[in-house]
């Protein structure tokens, strides 16, 4: 009976995350427009703020130093938070055309993906939920992303999931330590790496955290299996990432873990032409 329970809970978990994953769809596409508009009076901006230069550097003799002194400040100003503002916006509508991505892609399609970028956005978004949860969590994170990388033809949607289920993971690993040890020493650090490798696109995650006992590493996999409190977690995390991996996409899962020391998990995918 209590594993009846148990399975009614996580299938009732499952459902409002559905839910939750329609009202987040519809939610991206609302804010996509305004983030858009933001975007182009940005560039208008700019453009004007070229034209008002042309006008001022006309009628430079009728201005004292000072105030050309001041008026180019106050331009240089302008450009500089114009620039932060379409960099920031257009980061913004990458995070929310991968949600799109993820809640409107078609089942098993392969599309040519920027991995790299695929992998930031989730990596980040994973801290920053984190953040949003516990407001207290902070870590470091070193990310290292092949240069020359071209598209890689993966399902978009699927391997974001699996990046944010590992990172999570991770960020709840490190926190699990720095609550039990309460070593001020201690530096949660979080390392991320993709690039190509014999034929294979390789990502790596790999955190300096809690690390898993024998026990766990055993039932990593298996359905509902979860070390987190109640609430925290549905044990189909990593059944689904290998799923994503092996199956999807024809790859490989692996993963190194030492109790007390950190784990690191690795994705090979073989690369299509």
């Amino acid at each position: 009976m209590e594993d009846i329970e148990y399975y009614k809970q996580q299938l009732q978990r499952q459902e409002k995350l559905a839910s939750l994953g329609l009202l987040t769809a519809g939610i991206a596409h609302e804010v996509q427009n305004p983030l858009n508009f933001v975007i182009n009076f940005s560039k208008t901006s700019q453009k004007l703020l070229g034209d008002l230069e042309e006008v001022i550097a006309e009628n430079r003799d009728r201005i004292s130093q000072d105030g050309s002194d001041e008026i180019s400040e106050i331009s240089n100003d302008l450009k500089a938070n114009l620039e932060k503002i379409i960099a920031h916006s257009e980061r913004a509508v990458g995070i929310v055309r991968d949600i799109l991505l993820m809640s409107r892609g078609k089942e098993n399609e392969f599309l040519p993906t920027d991995v790299c970028r695929i992998v930031k956005e989730y990596v980040w978004l994973s801290y920053h939920s984190m953040r949003a949860k516990y407001k207290n969590f902070n870590i470091s994170i070193k990310e290292t992303y092949q240069a020359d990388i071209p598209q890689v033809s993966v399902i978009p949607q699927d391997l974001s999931r699996a990046v944010l289920n590992v990172m999570n993971n991770a960020c709840y690993a490190v926190r699990e330590r720095q609550l039990s040890e309460g070593d001020k020493d201690y530096t949660p650090e979080i390392s991320i790496s993709v690039e190509f490798l014999g034929g294979n696109l390789v990502i790596k995650i790999s955190d300096n955290g809690a690390g898993m006992t024998d026990e766990v590493k055993q039932k990593l996999y298996e359905n509902f299996f979860t070390t987190k409190p109640a609430g925290e977690g549905t044990g189909l995390g990593m059944a689904i990432t290998r799923d994503i991996i092996e199956n999807k996409h024809g790859g490989k899962i692996s993963f190194v873990s030492e109790k007390g020391k950190g784990t690191e998990f690795k994705f090979e995918i073989p690369v299509k032409k």
